[in-house]
């Protein structure tokens, strides 16, 4: 299995990177998390003809800004849309004139899965949960192909992280505020935070993604996280077309 982030910038698009996706390929179908700007390069990273599963955590601009790019997609056998209960309605306001086509005027087959808290089988395992985030958003745990990982994005410090992302093989989490910051009116986490509950729910290994395009504005300034490395070595810190074998 392996999974490449197509984007990691949270908020704009910049020198440092294009907003929020990431890819995982399984012996099925990909996964895709999220569809910021990034999520333009998916078929460049794509070794095969299978069905795209992709996971929105939420409906902030950077999260969904790509899906005006999938309808390029054209030799998909076809994509679920899966989200918390109100994407269909959300996804009927923002994919459709004046903004892009239609879901269902893509070149291939799209549904739409609302999908509640709790555990789902969807040809394999997933867990949502609510996390702490300014309007509704969810974190995913994926368990497929012998692999568990956990993608948590938009969220300040909740105990659903660490249940989501309990002895996973990977919690991929946000990152959008440097070290030291915080702010409990836009819940977000910061590196120390991020590794202190990835150490708390087991996880073999983190990838930080999503940071904050003004606050991380040079590739250098994530580079420095790395440093965090000694007291976690399975510390990642992505950027664009960074690939993870899992």
């Amino acid at each position: 299995m392996k999974l490449t982030f197509l984007g990691t910038n949270g908020w704009f698009d910049s020198d440092t990177g294009n907003t929020v996706c990431a890819m995982i390929e399984t012996k099925e179908r990909y996964i895709v998390l999220d569809a910021g700007m990034g999520i333009h390069r998916l078929d460049q990273y794509m070794t095969g003809c299978k069905p795209v599963d992709l996971f929105l955590s939420h409906f902030h601009l950077d999260h969904i800004a790509g899906l005006h790019c999938i309808m390029k997609f054209v030799f998909l056998p076809n994509m679920r849309i899966i989200g918390q209960p109100g994407t269909r309605a959300i996804l009927d306001r923002v994919m459709g004139q004046p903004f892009t086509l239609a879901l269902d005027q893509m070149p291939f087959p799209v549904e739409v899965m609302e999908l509640e808290e709790g555990w789902h089988d969807i040809g394999y395992r997933v867990e949502c949960r609510l996390l702490d985030h300014v309007s509704p958003c969810f974190g995913y745990r994926i368990e497929a192909d012998g692999r568990k990982i956990a993608y948590c994005t938009d969220t300040g410090e909740t105990e659903n992280i660490v249940r989501l992302a309990q002895d996973v093989d990977l919690l991929i989490s946000e990152c959008a505020f440097k070290r030291g910051q915080t702010n409990p009116r836009w819940p977000h986490l910061n590196p120390d935070i991020a590794i202190s509950l990835a150490r708390k729910a087991g996880c073999q290994r983190l990838a930080l993604t999503h940071f904050d395009a003004q606050r991380y504005q040079t590739l250098g300034e994530r580079k420095e996280i790395e440093s965090l490395k000694d007291g976690f070595p399975g510390l990642i810190v992505a950027y664009d077309r960074l690939q993870v074998e899992l």
